[in-house]
């Protein structure tokens, strides 16, 4: 380890911890009709297993950048590691799904900690221009997990007991650790900053209730039952009011005046479009493989190989060009791969081979590897280094919610407008496939129309001609 230049080994060390932690989550999903079946437990009640780690994650976020400040980012990143190690420990050992619940709440809470930090601990690590190639390697972590994570879940719960869907998590989490304890150097603290309750409590509340909300909305009737409605509205409100409130504040708890930097907020939208792309893909292209075309789990596994390998493959060509080039070379030309192949995804028919929508997938995640973590460090570069952690939260929480959406609103639109072609006599695969093709063709639509406002990001020497010349 000696000879690996020591920035390079804090890459290393924050990409086990994120790489465990967006994995374990994405294992899970296809486990799911396992734990009913153990536990005697409906669908709803199961679901929690997702909900409440996203909820619980959402709303640890908005924290990190006052406990990073506060304590410092070592130190914080270091405790999400153990409490997520703790949270694995209580999973492998529950005895009922309540305990397996709260255990997943455990998790969340540690990867709200972990995430931003994560991001953060890199850019103290590299100068800017070097920053585009760095978060590449370390965004294979959070591309590559949520594309094999079910493959790894589903090969975990046919030969071994649902524990070790836990246990996997240990050796890595332990091992992340101690590189941790190794290699990341501690960062600055602010013992008299402030910790801001009353923002605290009202972006909290505001995101967890909106989270709630999108995660128990998997139908149209759940989406729009009074709860949902009013959790929806609640949060928004609380979200309003927490964003009135921060900008009166000397010491706020997220410093909101970083989104009237232009770079920084199209950033954010750039992103959260990808992240409608990656997990519309996650979640409509099993349906296609398996209801419409009847093949199996391991097929709709083998679909997301090649493409997880060439977003981590193209995110660390993004982010050298990006380095080079500046944003403008490289998040234009993702989003244009990304919304082009997923459009193509549209024109599906009933005699469309397996392998054309391997290709056409795999150039999508070519397209995702280029928008996605390119966007956030050219995003992260336009803010001021001291408000890195704080950018990287609201990244994350945004992330986190359009990501939530994107979910609902392809499951919900999908069933709907399955039943309706159904009603129509039309058979039942037929029926899935054009849903599934419209709603294939309306992700496409939707992120190629953020390519013209992905010019307005600008470069780290743009930024500095910029500043001069004010």
């Amino acid at each position: 380890m000696g000879k690996i230049n020591p920035k390079w080994l804090v890459v290393m060390s924050v990409l086990f911890g994120t790489f465990t932690v967006i994995l374990n989550n994405s294992m899970l999903n296809p486990t799911l009709p396992t734990f009913m079946e153990i536990f005697d437990a409906d669908a709803v009640a199961v679901s929690w297993l997702l909900t409440i780690f996203m909820v619980s994650m959402g709303m640890t976020m908005p924290l990190t950048g006052y406990l990073g400040d506060r304590f410092g980012k070592k130190r914080i990143y270091i405790t999400g590691l153990f409490i997520f190690t703790a949270g694995s420990i209580m999973g492998a050992l529950s005895v009922n799904l309540p305990m397996i619940i709260m255990s997943r709440a455990v998790q969340g809470t540690a990867g709200g900690l972990m995430m931003p930090i994560a991001m953060a601990l890199i850019f103290n690590a590299f100068p800017k221009r070097e920053r585009g190639m760095a978060v590449g390697i370390y965004g294979v972590a959070a591309m590559v997990a949520p594309a094999i994570g079910p493959t790894v879940g589903g090969v975990v719960i046919e030969y071994f007991a649902w524990p070790f869907l836990f246990l996997f998590n240990i050796p890595f989490a332990v091992t992340g650790t101690l590189f941790c304890l190794r290699y990341l150097k501690p960062t600055e603290k602010n013992p008299d900053l402030k910790f801001d309750v009353v923002g605290f409590l009202l972006i909290t509340s505001g995101v967890g209730a909106i989270l709630y909300a999108l995660g128990r909305g998997s139908t149209l009737e759940l989406l729009l039952s009074p709860i949902s409605i009013g959790c929806i509205i609640v949060g928004v409100l609380l979200v309003v009011v927490f964003v009135k409130y921060e900008t009166k504040q000397e010491q706020p708890l997220l410093n909101l005046t970083i989104f009237k930097i232009p770079t920084y907020s199209v950033s954010i939208a750039v992103t959260a479009t990808a992240s409608i792309g990656l997990f519309s893909g996650i979640f409509l292209l099993p349906l296609l493989i398996q209801e419409v075309y009847g093949m199996s789990e391991i097929m709709t596994g083998l679909l997301f190989l090649p493409s997880a390998l060439l977003s981590g493959l193209f995110m660390t060509l993004g982010g050298k060009l990006l380095d080079l080039k500046g944003p403008k070379y490289v998040v234009p030309i993702g989003l244009l791969l990304l919304g082009s192949f997923t459009l193509a995804l549209g024109f599906n028919t009933m005699s469309t081979s397996f392998w054309f929508i391997l290709v056409l997938h795999s150039l999508r995640g070519a397209g995702l590897g280029m928008c996605n973590m390119p966007a956030t460090t050219a995003g992260m570069n336009a803010i001021p280094d001291p408000q890195v952690a704080q950018g990287s939260a609201m990244n994350n929480v945004i992330r986190q919610i359009f990501s939530s959406f994107g979910i609902v609103f392809f499951s919900i639109y999908y069933e709907v407008r399955r039943a309706q072609l159904f009603a129509g006599d039309i058979e039942t695969q037929q029926a899935s496939l054009q849903a599934l093709n419209e709603a294939f063709m309306i992700a496409g639509i939707f992120i190629l129309l953020m390519i013209p406002v992905s010019f307005i990001m600008k470069g780290t020497d743009e930024l500095k001609r910029s500043s001069a010349s004010e």
